[in-house]
């Protein structure tokens, strides 16, 4: 049995999860900030941190893989279209914002090139691949437990963005529709910002999936 937590972090309050078994292992999805909240966390519940998945590589998902990463000497996982944009403002987004700080991220250490089945340690995912709002963006399926994180695509009424880098509506409209929809209608959706829904809420209410 797994179980999920989340923590709201960084300057957009992105969702940050840590995923866990019953031997204490973790995986961390989206670590966009504040580190040593996460890291309070791990302590707290005595977990071991077993990989960093990013769902995308846009700033306010990735502002503490570099600190995570060096701490636990874990590797970070992304999809290969998005391999440049963890150490570049102009990519990742970061360069757009004046109040922010450029965020330079070293590279992932795995780059993701197919749909396939990733196992890390007793975790076992499926990865679909659901560009639109960015060109790399992934959907980590946990099948067997009803759950999937996924990121910035869709949100509880509505949908990623699609004005930054490489975004594009029809492409996520597509992804949503071909990837996430085929899923069962019980699935948990965990997404990048805001609250949890279920892929039948989804289908039934959100404007976005009704046109």
């Amino acid at each position: 049995m797994l179980k999920i937590e989340m923590r709201e972090l960084g300057p957009v309050q992105t969702n940050c999860y840590i995923v866990s078994n019953s031997e204490k292992e973790c995986l961390i999805f989206d670590p966009g900030e504040e580190a040593d909240k996460i890291v309070e966390l791990l302590k707290k519940r005595e977990l071991k941190p077993l990989a960093i998945l990013l769902t995308h590589a846009h700033f306010d998902h990735i502002g503490a893989v570099d600190e995570l990463r060096d701490m636990y000497s874990i590797p970070v996982y992304l999809h290969f279209a998005e391999r440049d944009w963890l150490g570049r403002p102009n990519l990742n987004g970061s360069g757009k914002y004046a109040a922010l700080p450029d965020y330079r991220v070293k590279e992932a250490d795995i780059l993701i090139h197919d749909e396939k089945n990733l196992a890390i340690g007793s975790f076992a995912m499926e990865l679909l691949h659901t560009p639109g709002h960015s060109p790399g963006s992934i959907t980590y399926v946990f099948r067997e437990q009803g759950f999937a994180i996924v990121g910035d695509t869709l949100f509880r009424g509505s949908i990623g963005r699609t004005d930054l880098i490489d975004g594009s509506e029809t492409k996520l409209l597509k992804s949503i529709r071909t990837h996430i929809l085929s899923l069962p209608s019980d699935t948990v959706l965990f997404p990048g910002h805001g609250p949890d829904t279920t892929l039948e809420e989804e289908s039934r209410s959100n404007p976005f999936l009704r046109q």
